[in-house]
């Protein structure tokens, strides 16, 4: 079976009719993309998702979650896992995929930064989390907000402004795995452009931002969706697009666990927000915040 299948298939493999399927889409419970107009599901994702929703019965305890910090890369929380000691293991796979090891008792916590293609997007992370049965124990905190946009080469050299800049001038863009939130951001400023994803040139998709940014600084592309920190760290010139949220998800029963508090702890203290602030594009103003608690 391909890694990717098509509407018709997935609705065979999951065994639910297409209209059901078309409604998980829309309310953002099932991981999926768009490519030229159609939707496409990666198999190991719906996978990961059938697992998510196991059900366990009553009197059988859920095995302990492992140390392990799931979900997007963020330079920031990189910096805070190492140096707050919580000896978390960072697993940067992307926002959706985080969020299925987290409900299938694959990770402690996970970073997640997601996006609607179209619509209010402000609260993509909540609702996703809220959407989730497998995840009815689970807390949503706030990190930051962060600064989104294109990483291009010292010197912007084909002055690209726009994600409509970057189709017209054929420029090679890195493209993030399904499942990412920085690929959902992708598709989310291509269809306000009017623009279609077969209508950029693509080249091997990076499975972090300091991937995407080493590709650029390698000469592998000319850009990619990726934040002002991570091109500020690996001296690259950044075009700003967007600010979205970057939270962080976990089960209540791991929230006082050493490693969570040892991060959260240090989230508090003032080299966090100066590192912030060194990092560039980052607000941190509610960082700590709990924004769900089902």
């Amino acid at each position: 079976m391909d890694e990717y299948l098509t509407t018709a298939e997935a609705s065979r493999y999951l065994r639910l009719g297409e209209r059901k399927l078309y409604e998980l889409v829309a309310q953002g419970r099932i991981p999926c993309t768009k490519a030229t107009g159609k939707w496409l599901f990666p198999k190991a994702l719906l996978d990961r998702w059938l697992a998510a929703g196991l059900s366990v019965p009553e009197g059988l305890s859920a095995a302990p979650a492992p140390a392990v910090f799931a979900g997007s890369h963020d330079p920031l929380l990189e910096w805070a896992a190492r140096e707050s000691g919580s000896g978390l293991a960072l697993l940067a796979e992307g926002s959706e995929a985080g969020l299925l090891r987290l409900a299938a008792g694959e990770a402690m916590l996970a970073g997640i930064h997601l996006h609607r293609i179209e619509g209010e997007d402000q609260d993509a992370n909540l609702q996703a989390v809220a959407g989730m049965s497998a995840l009815a124990d689970a807390v949503l905190i706030a990190w930051a907000r962060r600064e989104q946009g294109l990483v291009v080469a010292p010197g912007n050299p084909l002055k690209l402004a726009t994600i409509a800049d970057v189709a017209r001038r054929g420029a090679r863009i890195a493209e993030r795995q399904a499942g990412a939130g920085a690929q959902a951001l992708l598709l989310r400023l291509l269809r306000a452009a009017k623009l279609e994803l077969n209508e950029l040139k693509r080249v091997a998709s990076a499975r972090t931002g300091d991937d995407l940014a080493l590709a650029v600084r390698e000469g592998r592309a000319d850009c990619g969706i990726a934040t002002r920190a991570v091109a500020a760290t690996r001296g690259l010139d950044f075009v700003s697009l967007a600010w979205e949220r970057f939270d962080l998800v976990l089960r209540r029963r791991d929230y006082f666990e050493p490693g969570p508090q040892a991060l959260f702890r240090l989230a508090q203290q003032p080299e966090f927000s100066a590192r912030a602030k060194a990092l560039g594009g980052y607000d941190v103003a509610e960082v700590g915040t709990v924004l769900l608690n089902r």
